[in-house]
């Protein structure tokens, strides 16, 4: 039986998740979609759309889709799933896991890659956060649960543009990059979402496309690092950045550039050497792993022709070979790390030292 992929749907109160479900369970899609939703979240989906008496936790659909309320831990609910699916009982494609409003999604991503039984059987797809457009700024000021949704994403889904001013979106678009430079981000209405955007963005997947928001790349002269020094020290919020989102007053955009989930990016023309790398970065992950939200990288090592993608979740961390270099390719390691006040000098400094 091939992998059953698995979507983590979280996003900030309010911001439309209840609309995007309802969306995935009611359309005809074809597809068999098993939604496991916190039934601690904020609006139940059922209310809406399942009106059934029963104690029955799995409420099957008319269109084939299936609704599941978690009562005990998620393990539990995906492990029974999987074994009625098995036995015949079940049928469904995928599964979408909604985490409430507040909730952080590492525990729910690190679920698939602790437990053998359920890595035997599923399959992470992506992590989509919504955003609440009207709402964000304060919530992303006042609470860090919304800003670490923001640095687990895979894609971001900004909703309520339409009750925004264009300045104000841009300068939304502005922070959620410096938290977040590998997720797209896309202003949506819930109601016409394609799904082909929402499902199968294999953000998971360890392969060789490292996506880092172009501009991000670029020191805020407008100049590209690339080619000068052998790294480069990513660009961070705050750091000499005017951009008006920055600026103190007007529109409750000051106090942004403190936002504590950050991203860095470390480029390198030069080889890691793999023990060196391997010591350092598992280092950096038993101390700062809670902190550490996301990071990927594209690594050019010694004693290998092909490229070494990494990537991992707070404390859990995976590689694999990639593809060769390309003939003519330029070898550089290009890393990514987004997480919550990280030392990025220490980290610099230690990948600095881990090159071969």
């Amino acid at each position: 039986m091939s992998l059953i992929p698995a979507t983590i749907l979280t996003g900030f109160l309010g911001s439309g998740k209840t609309t995007l479900l309802k969306r995935l369970l009611s359309e005809a899609h074809g597809q068999k979609i098993a939604v496991i939703e916190n039934e601690f979240g904020e609006e139940n989906i059922d209310n809406d759309i399942l009106v059934t008496e029963s104690k029955e936790q799995i409420v099957q659909m008319s269109n084939g889709c299936i609704c599941c309320t978690i009562r005990e831990d998620l393990r539990e609910t995906l492990q029974l799933l999987a074994a009625k699916k098995r036995k015949g009982l079940l049928d469904f494609d995928r599964i979408v896991i909604e985490t409430t409003g507040l909730a952080d999604p590492g525990p729910v991503a690190q679920t698939f890659f602790m437990d053998e039984e359920i890595a035997e059987t599923y399959l992470i797809d992506s992590i989509v956060t919504l955003v609440d457009a009207k709402h964000a700024p304060q919530q992303l000021n006042d609470r860090q649960e919304a800003r670490r949704q923001v640095g687990f994403a895979d894609q971001i889904f900004l909703s309520k543009t339409d009750l925004v001013s264009a300045e104000e979106t841009d300068a939304l678009i502005h922070r959620l990059k410096h938290m977040n430079p590998r997720a797209p981000i896309k202003a949506v209405h819930f109601g016409e979402v394609p799904l082909k955007e929402v499902l199968d963005l294999r953000g998971f997947n360890l392969n060789a496309k490292l996506d880092i928001d172009p501009d991000f790349l670029k020191d805020d002269d407008g100049h590209d690092h690339h080619g000068h020094d052998h790294h480069d020290h990513g660009h961070e919020h705050g750091e000499h950045c005017d951009h008006p989102s920055h600026q103190h007053g007007g529109h409750g955009h000051h106090h942004h550039h403190d936002d504590d989930v950050k991203s860095f990016v470390f480029r390198s023309a030069r080889p890691f050497d793999p023990a060196k790398l391997e010591d350092f970065l598992g280092a950096i992950v038993n101390i700062y792993g809670p902190r550490m939200l996301r990071y990927k990288g594209v690594l050019y090592m010694k004693g290998t022709e092909r490229k070494v993608i990494f990537q991992g979740v707070h404390q859990l961390m995976g590689s694999d070979l990639g593809p060769q270099w390309a003939e003519g390719e330029e070898r550089l390691s290009k890393m990514v790390f987004i997480g919550i006040d990280l030392p990025k000098d220490i980290l610099l400094q230690g990948l600095e030292q881990s090159l071969g």
